[in-house]
């Protein structure tokens, strides 16, 4: 797994729990973008790094389609996932 090697902001709360079920469940980020745009959410490269990195609020509509993709519920993209099995 990738190691980000800048420090996560503090603009949201789950940008770095969504990075981490999406890597542990082997997605890349640009497929998950893909994703993502399927489902009717226009996002870009750019504005998703910077929702994971938590340097950018993130939306309800985003929140909402990121735990329909990775099939959690919206509680556990605000959980300590790292110490919970989804």
């Amino acid at each position: 797994m990738k190691i980000r090697k800048k420090e996560y902001g503090d603009c949201n709360m789950v940008g770095k729990n969504i990075e981490y079920l999406r890597k542990e469940r082997g997605i890349k980020q640009k497929d998950f973008i893909s994703k993502m745009q399927t489902m009717g959410l226009d996002i870009n490269p750019t504005s998703y790094s910077k929702l994971e990195g938590q340097v950018r609020l993130a939306s309800d509509k985003e929140i909402y389609i990121i735990a329909k993709i990775l099939n959690v519920s919206i509680d556990a993209l605000f959980a300590n996932v790292e110490d919970s099995s989804y």
